[in-house]
């Protein structure tokens, strides 16, 4: 599984969880900085990418337009990137078995 982290999230994220979720992306580092929420939406979905955010934006635009791109949504969060990789690190397998399933949103609580 290959994530695409939003631009609320720490480039630093990305060797954090490297060995466990290896080629991912982050919006602030591709040039999506401030392009807007349908623009990381296109970018995630046409580059076969899960979407991990903060922002409750992209829950309304998977209800709107469906999914690919699945989400990740880190809800209520205003931890650490540290704690933010910890999270997904406890999640991980949480985190492939939704990679498989029809669902098309996975909320983790802070």
């Amino acid at each position: 599984m290959r994530l695409l982290f939003d631009e609320n999230l720490s480039p630093k994220l990305l060797a954090q969880i490297a060995d466990l979720f290896p080629n991912c992306e982050n919006a602030l580092l591709n040039g999506l900085a401030q392009r807007g929420d349908s623009a990381i939406w296109e970018y995630a979905r046409a580059n076969q990418l899960t979407i991990v955010t903060t922002d409750q934006d992209f829950r309304t635009l998977l209800q709107q337009w469906g999914h690919p791109p699945k989400v990740i949504l880190l809800q209520s969060w205003t931890y650490p990137t540290r704690i933010a990789a910890r999270l997904l690190r406890q999640q991980a397998v949480r985190i492939a078995e939704f990679e498989t399933s029809n669902e098309g949103l996975l909320v983790l609580p802070a």
